[in-house]
């Protein structure tokens, strides 16, 4: 009788190693709940074909979460504020998003009772790392099953299990796979695995109907964005909406290469317009109202945790003391940023903050000052060359770059 299974949540996405994942499960015995995890970037149609997949490959029952509002509060907010950007290019697109999706199915399958929770990642990349640590620390009560992982389950291989039983391959299976959520979506296999080869067009270049440059203001409360074009938005719609826009210009379009969680390269294509765009609006507000040095440790802190956010590792308390730094920091960082959107591109054009450091009253960059005068700008370098002038009494040779 089903009813006597012992029951199993998979982590689905509907794409095809989940899709494998559900029948193969089935047959070693297991009662199938799907679970999928909505981290934004999907629209209606599509959670209705996820569902509609999951049930045809054969789960017992689908579950949808919708979790943009976790994945924002925990996770986006502090790429944001930190200015999170891996290799100083990739905007951590999945990163944050796959662990959040660990989080709640380890909820689905408490609600249901379940022995255990499968995930259909590969034993190559990152999602298996940030999917395991998060079960292991969470739910340890809980066992991990990884067919694809286990069984070295190629595409080709995914695709005939499914024709062979008469299930639906999903659309695409056997190009690339697709990630899309609120920070961003991503492209893996295909291209991505040769250095040299570059993406498809429709993955890189601008739209060709793409509309007139234009200029958006984004409103920010202690490091954050609150409104667009004076419209006040919740965090995921805001970035939702602004997603939208930087879509219609083909803005955040780039390849990422990077060192994986396992110490190997990996290489991805990525679209995240709205993450790019919020970032750089950011950072430019951030140095009108921060001190360089305030700016120096957020950028190595925000550094490391973007390193150990996106190798799996969100749960060491470190990141819970740099979180405890960053919202520090943040409130001053109030303001309005003017951003020029084009086919392509943007540019942060203007800043402004109650809080601004740059106050044209006392010094104007270049020009005139009232703070200190001429005698003592002279004394203030003099004094400055100080250490360079001994270290070249001590050694000439220095200066010469011997």
């Amino acid at each position: 009788m089903q009813s006597n299974r012992p029951v199993i949540a998979l982590a689905f996405s509907g794409g095809l190693d989940t899709s494998y994942c559900v029948p193969r499960l089935a047959e070693d015995g297991w009662a199938v709940h799907t679970v999928y995890v909505d981290t934004g970037g999907s629209t209606l149609a599509e959670r209705a074909a996820i569902r509609q997949q999951a049930e045809a490959v054969g789960a017992v029952e689908h579950h949808e979460v919708d979790a943009r509002e976790q994945v924002y509060d925990r996770f986006v907010r502090f790429l944001i504020q930190g200015n999170v950007l891996r290799g100083e290019v990739y905007p951590l697109s999945v990163s944050a998003e796959r662990t959040q999706q660990a989080l709640s199915v380890i909820e689905v399958a408490r609600r249901i009772g379940a022995e255990a929770v499968a995930h259909g990642s590969t034993g190559a990349g990152n999602d298996q790392v940030r999917f395991d640590v998060a079960l292991r620390v969470l739910a340890p009560e809980l066992r991990v099953v990884t067919p694809i992982r286990d069984e070295a389950v190629r595409r080709e291989a995914a695709i005939g299990f499914l024709e062979a039983r008469g299930l639906p391959v999903p659309a695409k299976a056997g190009s690339y796979s697709i990630n899309r959520g609120l920070w961003g979506t991503t492209w893996g296999g295909g291209w991505t695995h040769d250095t040299w080869a570059g993406p498809p067009p429709e993955l890189i270049e601008p739209p060709a109907d793409a509309p007139a440059g234009r200029e958006i203001v984004l409103g920010w409360e202690q490091g954050l964005p609150v409104t667009l074009d004076a419209v006040p938005l919740e965090g995921p719609a805001l970035v939702a909406r602004l997603g939208d826009f930087a879509e219609a210009y083909g803005i955040g379009r780039n390849i990422h290469v990077g060192e994986t969680a396992l110490g190997i390269k990996g290489r991805i294509g990525f679209e995240a317009g709205a993450a790019l765009i919020l970032i750089g609006a950011h950072r430019e507000l951030e140095k009108l109202v921060l001190t360089k040095w305030q700016v120096f440790w957020k950028d190595q802190l925000g550094r490391f945790y973007g390193d150990r956010l996106h190798e799996g590792q969100y749960f060491d308390p470190a990141l819970r003391d740099i979180e405890a730094l960053i919202t520090s920091s943040q409130g001053r960082v109030s303001g309005d940023t003017r951003v020029r959107l084009a086919p392509g591109r943007f540019q942060v054009v203007g800043t402004r903050s109650p809080h601004s450091m740059m106050d044209t009253s006392i010094a104007t960059y270049g020009e005139e000052n009232r703070l200190w005068t001429g005698d003592e700008a002279r004394a203030f370098a003099r004094v400055s060359a100080v250490p360079s002038l001994l270290a070249a009494r001590a050694d000439p040779k220095w200066l010469r770059g011997e």
